[in-house]
């Protein structure tokens, strides 16, 4: 296994990278509109060049996928953009285009997620994360303690933090 993103991008490719929800938000966020990334409280510890890292990075897989957990946060947390009425239709109508086009959805049903050892440490969404990507996915996240631990269970993860001063074009 290899832990040199090079060689994680590579191997990962056609099977596909799973976003957790932060980056998921950043991307839907700077897709909206780049300037509102520093504006908005979720992402403001990202700037408009973490954006296009993003979408760099994101642009060397066949596939980008999501569960409906991971949907759900990021759409509860677009709510909390403190946008007029008109943009908020506009960001929802461009956050509706991303999911149809962009996204690979993956259904985990709550109750065998629940069963899990991992649900009791992270929750719902990032259980839903560990059992969906291992083996199959990389993992693209920014939170440490998820990285951490999905790196030790043997499941090939990427820290954004970790990429984000690196050249993806």
């Amino acid at each position: 296994m290899s832990d040199h993103p090079i060689g994680l991008l590579q191997r990962y490719k056609k099977a596909g990278v799973l976003l957790d929800t932060s980056l998921l938000l950043l991307y839907f966020v700077g897709a909206f509109n780049p300037q509102e990334i520093p504006r908005f409280k979720r992402t403001i510890m990202y700037t408009e060049d973490d954006y296009s890292t993003l979408v760099n990075f994101l642009g060397h897989f066949e596939k980008v996928v999501t569960t409906p957990n991971i949907l759900t946060e990021v759409s509860n947390l677009s709510g909390q953009l403190g946008l007029t009425e008109n943009l908020k239709q506009s960001y929802f109508e461009k956050f509706a285009s991303g999911i149809t086009l962009l996204l690979t959805e993956h259904y985990l049903s709550s109750a065998e997620i629940a069963r899990m050892q991992e649900f009791k440490r992270f929750g719902l969404t990032d259980a839903g994360v560990v059992r969906l990507a291992r083996g199959n996915y990389l993992v693209l996240t920014d939170d440490f303690r998820l990285s951490g631990y999905l790196k030790k269970a043997g499941v090939d993860v990427l820290n954004f933090n970790h990429i984000r001063v690196m050249n993806w074009e």
